[in-house]
């Protein structure tokens, strides 16, 4: 099932185009990996999906309704988690109260006082926690965690809003590599038991190559290849751009399954 639509999405800044008519879909259960070079426009299209940029011109449809250019608030409501490049943490607050706040925020809730927040949603925070492995340091304040162990902590609150699609943004940047693998295979188990689409970009290639069911490439904010592991390994364009041949690039018009126009 169809579960993230993107057509023709575009968006430009003073005239210059960062994102130039992409599209692709995510399945539900599926991991799909965006990569391509610093500049090739995917934390541009990351941020249009998140509602954090307005598309020029295009539509972004989840689960068949269309979410083109809502507010960030609203995509999280209906089903849109992300975790950040650089982690998004309370880290004057406990891993515990940074799981209650998120789970409050799904449910259109605030608390003024922080007393009142320590009897929220503990049973729920506590069973995400365990699902990450981080039940043991509930009680600790986010800002003495491992980085890693931080990584798991958003990876859980993304997961509070029970959502339909994750967004993960560098996922596993700053970790090491046993970490790396650890955490991405925690995902892909976890969109396999909920039938919930991962949308990620990544520049450890070890990381796409084990764990994404699909690849889509970008370059100068053009679609130039998409397919599976195999497929990218062994494309001629994806090579020259981005895997190492240190050769230019010259953009064609691609189609949605990679053939050239």
């Amino acid at each position: 099932m169809t579960l993230l639509r993107i057509d023709k999405l575009s968006k430009s800044f003073d005239g210059v185009k960062a994102v130039n008519d992409v599209s692709f879909s995510v399945e539900a259960g599926q991991l799909l990996a965006l990569i391509g070079p610093n500049g090739a426009g995917k934390s541009t299209c990351f941020n249009m999906i998140n509602g954090q940029l307005k598309p020029t011109s295009g539509t972004i449809h989840l689960d068949g309704h269309d979410i083109t250019g809502r507010r960030p608030r609203d995509i999280w409501r209906q089903g849109v988690g992300r975790t950040f490049q650089v982690a998004a943490t309370f880290n004057s607050m406990t891993v515990l109260e940074n799981m209650q706040m998120a789970l409050l925020s799904h449910e259109r809730r605030a608390f003024g006082f922080f007393s009142r927040v320590a009897s929220s949603h503990e049973d729920e925070a506590m069973a995400l926690l365990d699902l990450v492995g981080m039940a043991a340091h509930a009680r600790r304040s986010c800002a003495v965690l491992a980085y890693g162990d931080v990584k798991r902590v958003e990876l859980a609150m993304a997961l509070s809003n029970r959502p339909k699609l994750l967004l993960m943004d560098e996922p596993t940047a700053g970790m090491a590599p046993e970490e790396r693998n650890a955490l991405m295979a925690l995902t892909a188990r976890l969109a396999r038991e909920r039938n919930m689409g991962v949308l990620f970009t990544e520049h450890s290639m070890d990381v796409v190559f084990e764990h994404a069911d699909t690849l889509v490439v970008l370059a100068r904010g053009q679609l130039i290849a998409e397919g599976d592991a195999d497929a990218i390994r062994n494309d001629a364009r994806v090579r020259e751009v981005y895997l190492g041949t240190g050769a230019s690039y010259a953009p064609r018009a691609v189609s949605i399954d990679g053939a050239a126009r």
